[in-house]
């Protein structure tokens, strides 16, 4: 293996976490020519991705993990091999409590590929992250090799380069916008950026944005803030109209109507890893001042205590009647059930309501191995629920429940709109 000063299609890429962004992003590069080594701490994964599957659902990633796999251009591992390029793409959690952000799965792969590098690597971390992250990793790792010269103060011309390049895409849409979108790329200095656009090059017939690291991970941060601040405005919206006696969906479809108005939908929350947690990123780094991006966090993450009383309501005058959770990931048509309302709201009813509440989603088999606590939840197909329950909350509006109706009596918390008529 050589030592790059640039990336070909025939460097080497390492992928350190193949989760809902890495294994994507590597069945990309081995697409696009590069051979890549997947790393993740799940055998599972591991095992799923050398027999040329894919341990997530996504359109699409199926086949091209089959395909990469048997052209010899990907297999994983669980440990960090020698390579020329290294992505991180591992969680970065937020305290729910302190709501303080989580580096140490960063940390930690920074560790691990330590023993491996060596002059002429890039190392990119993809991972939404606080502001100056990067920098810490890179600080770490001249810690562990102090036999490489990294980017950082005093240094001109570093062995190592580091840069930021988040990702933006969507589940649903992955394999088609890792392509299409353009993409941020901070590096550490002109070079790192230099040599991380080639690599992304590779693949991405957007535009690679020249940037440094610090602006691009504020940049990845404001992205998700903005939106989260549109649906807080859309839930709080939402609970007004209920207030008063308005249809949410008819107030918000008239008055996007207007040319400079783009209201998102409400919801019983907002969830996923990105939008229900990088807003926080934001406020930990300039608490006085992100007045506007707590607030919104406020509002989103009241949501599910919101529906939970709607539900409440519905049961006050029939304590023990049958409740239906329809949809539990946090969006529709995905398997993703990270930071998950509607997984919140389902939860708290059975526990609540032991033995009254069952659960439908049509992705329940990734539930066990999400890493959520699914501890109460019984499930039960959509139809049946419906046609025995006497309150039926409608979570996520998956496409697998279109054409299903509640019996006629039964109570209805829509949180999403779905069975709205005109």
């Amino acid at each position: 293996m050589s030592q790059p000063t640039t990336i070909t299609t025939s460097s080497v890429v390492s992928v350190i976490g193949l989760g809902y962004i890495g294994l994507p992003t590597a069945s990309m590069f081995a697409s696009a020519g590069h051979p890549v080594i997947g790393v993740d701490v799940s055998q599972r994964a591991v095992d799923a991705v050398n027999a040329g599957e894919a341990h997530i659902e996504e359109s699409g990633l199926s086949e091209l993990v089959a395909r990469c796999v048997k052209s010899g251009r990907l297999r994983a591992t669980r440990a960090p091999e020698a390579a020329d390029a290294f992505i991180i793409a591992v969680p970065t959690p937020v305290d729910h409590h302190t709501h303080e952000p989580d580096i140490s799965y960063v940390e930690s792969a920074g560790r691990s590929i330590a023993p491996v590098l060596r002059a002429g690597n890039l190392v990119v971390l993809e991972s939404t992250s606080p502001v100056g992250t990067t920098r810490r990793l890179a600080e770490l790792l001249a810690e562990l090799r102090p036999d490489l010269r990294f980017p950082g103060p005093g240094v001109s011309e570093p062995q190592v380069h580091l840069a930021y390049c988040p990702e933006r895409i969507i589940p649903g849409r992955m394999l088609q916008e890792l392509v299409e979108n353009d993409r941020i790329v901070g590096g550490m200095t002109p070079s790192c950026a230099a040599l991380a656009g080639q690599l992304y090059g590779s693949f991405v017939r957007g535009a690679c944005l020249p940037s440094d690291d610090r602006t691009a991970e504020l940049c990845k941060l404001t992205e998700n803030a903005f939106r989260d601040v549109n649906i807080a405005f859309a839930n709080e919206l939402s609970m007004i109209c209920d207030d008063i006696g308005l249809d949410a969906w008819k107030v918000i479809q008239l008055a996007n109507r207007h040319p400079r108005v783009n209201i998102l939908n409400p919801g019983p929350g907002v969830g996923g890893h990105c939008i229900a947690v990088d807003p926080w990123f934001i406020v930990a780094g300039a608490p006085e001042r992100a007045r506007i991006i707590r607030t919104a966090r406020e509002v989103n993450d009241s949501k599910p205590h919101y529906v939970m009383a709607q539900v409440e309501a519905a049961l006050a005058a029939k304590p023990t009647a049958r409740v239906v959770c329809l949809g539990l990931s946090y969006k529709p048509d995905v398997d993703d059930f990270r930071e998950s309302p509607a997984l919140q709201i389902a939860l708290e009813l059975s526990r609540r309501y032991p033995g009254q509440v069952v659960c439908a989603d049509p992705y329940e088999e990734a539930l066990p191995h999400s890493g959520e606590d699914t501890t109460g939840i019984a499930f039960q197909p959509a139809d049946q629920a419906l046609a025995e329950c006497d309150v039926a909350v409608m979570l996520v509006g998956h496409s697998a429940f279109k054409g299903l109706q509640p019996r006629t009596g039964a109570l209805v918390v829509d949180t999403v709109g779905f069975w709205r008529h005109g």
